[in-house]
């Protein structure tokens, strides 16, 4: 028997996870977690209406899920303003994110993005030989103006941006999101991860503008409309670009169950509109426990906030740690000076309630 030949390319890659899930340390620690606050999910759910649709399609499970995802691209685009050719679904923005890189990225190929920024996304890179240049954040907001230069320096392919931000939350008014795109270097598409534009400020979001050639806006089933674990998102964007990803996407990567659960929840503004308000409800008690615990929480337009913990990186994992210990699933920034802090996704009042108790422990225990 003889080994599998990899190729060149991927004999090199470390074959690593980019996220260890909370299921793999609820093994570790031989107990479940009590307050799942790490992966910003909406613990809130998804529409009843969505589980009512899911359910009903899970009867005719044994059919593909329609490769042309008609009736949702034309629901999502009838709600966008734009027409069907201008969207794509996918399977979450990580599949999209996969498939943008592989029409994009060739080995050697230029590519920017911030340190510390969304990992999914450079695990794609990785895997098609582009290569990553890297910007520091700024103020604790991805920099424009240093993406921008880095991009017309290293005569990039793409640049990645996420607005809000994961994992600090912070976000740019859409006049600083207009300027960058105006300004992109020839040649240069900019990927425009919205995975958390249901929960940030209007201000925040550029209006959707689906003829510019060289962006692509991401958005998500995943956070606000709380269906995760479905793995659906979609691409807006040119239509000849949307077209290219009939190229290689996988057509019959969406199931039935998740395309009519995406289509029900996206009629349901009501419920998004109660879970938007839920969110900001639990910011607010993160940030009052943050803050009787002597931490300092920053502002967030998404569904989780980051706080400071006042030290180093070494401390705040030591937090981090302390809070799985008492069975608080969490998670923190990996590059420093965001490193700083923990990030907490938003819960339910029990879940914070829980926090509330073991955060006190937690800070005990890291000294």
């Amino acid at each position: 028997m003889t080994d599998p030949r990899l190729t060149p390319l991927a004999q090199t890659l470390p074959a690593t996870v980019p996220f260890v899930g909370p299921e793999a340390q609820e093994r570790a620690r031989s107990a479940p977690f009590i307050a799942r606050l790490g992966a910003n999910e909406s613990v809130f759910g998804p529409s009843p209406k969505a589980v009512a649709a899911m359910a009903k399609a899970a009867g005719a499970v044994w059919q593909y899920g329609d490769p042309e995802s008609h009736d949702l691209r034309h629901a999502l685009a009838a709600h966008h303003g734009v027409g069907p050719e201008n969207i794509m679904p996918g399977e979450g923005i990580d599949g999209l994110l996969g498939y943008v890189v592989r029409l994009l990225v060739a080995p050697g190929h230029a590519i920017v993005t911030s340190e510390g920024a969304y990992p999914t996304f450079n695990y794609h890179v990785a895997g098609f030989g582009g290569m990553l240049h890297k910007v520091p954040y700024r103020g604790d907001h991805e920099d424009p103006e240093a993406l921008l230069a880095c991009a017309q320096k290293t005569d990039a392919a793409l640049i990645y941006l996420a607005n809000p931000d994961n994992p600090m939350g912070s976000w740019h008014e859409a006049g600083v999101i207009e300027d960058m795109i105006a300004r992109l270097p020839a040649g240069c598409m900019l990927i425009l991860d919205e995975a958390y534009a249901e929960f940030a400020p209007q201000s925040a979001l550029p209006a959707v503008n689906a003829a510019l050639p060289n962006v692509i806006r991401m958005r998500t089933f995943s956070k606000g409309y709380g269906m995760a674990g479905a793995r659906i998102g979609y691409a807006i964007g040119e239509p000849g670009f949307i077209q290219a990803f009939n190229k290689i996407r996988n057509h019959f990567g969406l199931s039935r169950i998740a395309q009519a659960g995406a289509l029900a929840a996206l009629e349901d503004q009501d419920y998004l509109a109660q879970v938007i308000a839920q969110v900001a409800a639990a910011r607010d008690r993160i940030a009052l426990i943050a803050k009787e615990n002597g931490l300092t929480p920053l502002s967030s337009a998404t569904n989780f906030v980051a706080i400071d913990c006042g030290r180093d990186g070494a401390y705040a994992r030591a937090v981090l740690d302390g809070l799985i210990t008492e069975g608080i699933f969490v998670r923190m920034p990996a590059i420093a000076p965001q490193d700083r802090c923990i990030r907490v996704s938003c819960g339910t009042p029990a879940d914070l309630d829980a926090l509330a108790r073991a955060l006190p422990r937690a800070l005990e225990a890291a000294g």
